[in-house]
């Protein structure tokens, strides 16, 4: 953020103003037998209605493209034991060299990636080992921290097969993470539930949980009503749990996430003529941030293709917007120079009360944890509702939060 002034006095309100109590109870901590079960808040031009999530096609407007996050939840949490027994968590939050995130996967000697670590004062300088099982194949893999620092500790894996790649080994030896608010351990059931039907690009660590309804039941009722689904890539960073603790909104430093999106889809904005419906925050900020990206390359066609990154107050301290697809133009025209077939940058956009959605018309989400940017994100689309709209559902018997149930907002 570089001045003051070009802030909003919107940003220095109070976190508490995202506050709202939240019994434990009301949190769910298992998802429902079937996934398209959960109910459906709908909220439209500030009307509130109670349904279930099979019924969601019946909601949305004909013709409308809806926009999932096709990411899948890796098994980041990789334990480790000193040879004196001390137990070491080295939790992987994202590649740091590759640090694309294809590329580090496929590794067959070594990868560094930026992890947290657990019981990390107990972990000095020595390496450590541990025999993990591929496929039958016994492989010693070994973790060297190679650096620390406030945010993160660098740490290189290396392994003595290189007939293994690192997909293969953390998918043998990690556990997948769940929310820390389910207060619980991963269980067999959330390997298949803490995922979305639809994912596929390995990387996260937090699941798009707004996805996680979806059936081919739903997916078949959205074509009979004509409504087209795409898909974008954003890695979703164990930063999305991460509360809102600053002063005000201004002080706070949003996370950064990488996201794909490739010019096929760019080209499905162009031309669309419906609502664009996004599923989940992970998506909206996605879209958003493709528009603000486009604006940056419109002001700066010399970008390298490996730099291209949002920053956190850049919609709100460029006052140049432009229509929507004179920017998707700009970006198609970019990616045309630099024989591009998918976009990859990062973002750390916030969203906040004030902001003018570009691309996003309407939104699927679940409901948020008190004080946090998700919350924000959703108090930017439908005002000092969100209070109304929280209060319902918790007079109405909603569950909460990651495997609980669903939110419909439209205008």
């Amino acid at each position: 953020m570089s001045e003051k002034s070009s802030i909003k006095p919107v940003f220095d309100q109070s976190a508490q103003a995202l506050n709202y109590e939240l019994p434990d109870e009301r949190v769910a901590k298992y998802p429902l037998a079937e996934r398209d079960a959960s109910k459906l808040l709908v909220w439209k031009n500030g009307q509130i209605e109670d349904a279930s999530f099979q019924s969601l096609a019946d909601f949305l407007p004909e013709s409308s493209l809806l926009v999932f996050n096709n990411t899948k939840v890796i098994r980041a949490r990789m334990p480790f034991q000193k040879k004196t027994g001390a137990q070491i968590e080295i939790f992987c939050l994202d590649p740091a060299h590759p640090a694309d995130y294809q590329l580090a996967f496929q590794q067959t000697r070594r990868c560094s990636w930026n992890c947290m670590v657990g019981n990390l004062k107990k972990w000095k300088h020595e390496p450590l080992e541990r025999l993990v099982d591929v496929d039958g194949k016994a492989v010693t893999l070994v973790a060297e921290k190679l650096s620390q620092s406030r945010e993160h500790v660098l740490v290189e894996f290396s392994w003595n097969d290189d007939s293994v790649d690192f997909a293969s080994l953390i998918e043998a030896s990690g556990i997948l993470p769940i929310p820390p608010y389910l207060h619980r351990d991963t269980e067999a059931s959330d390997l298949e539930r803490y995922q979305t039907i639809y994912s596929k690009i390995k990387g996260s660590v937090a699941a798009p949980t707004a996805g996680l309804h979806f059936t081919d039941s739903v997916f078949a009722s959205l074509k009979k009503k004509n409504i087209s689904c795409t898909e974008v890539t954003l890695h979703v960073g164990a930063g999305t749990f991460k509360p809102v603790k600053a002063a005000t909104i201004a002080d706070h430093e949003m996370h950064a996430e990488q996201f794909v999106v490739s010019r096929q889809l760019i080209e499905q904005l162009l031309r669309k003529e419906g609502k664009l419906i996004a599923v989940g925050t992970t998506s909206i900020r996605t879209l958003e941030s493709l528009y603000w990206l486009g604006v940056s390359v419109m002001n700066d066609a010399n970008q390298s293709p490996a730099n291209l990154h949002v920053e956190q107050w850049a919609p709100y301290e460029n006052a140049d917007q432009q229509p929507v697809k004179i920017v998707l133009q700009a970006l198609i025209n970019y990616m045309d120079r630099h024989q591009l077939t998918v976009l990859i940058a990062s973002t750390q956009i916030i969203i906040v009360p004030g902001y003018q959605f570009q691309i996003v018309d309407g939104m699927i989400t679940n409901f948020h944890q008190p004080q946090s940017t998700l919350l924000l994100l959703i108090s930017a689309y439908v005002g000092n509702d969100w209070q109304r709209i929280y209060q319902h559902a918790l007079d109405n018997n909603y569950r909460f939060l990651s495997y609980g149930d669903s939110n419909l907002y439209l205008k």
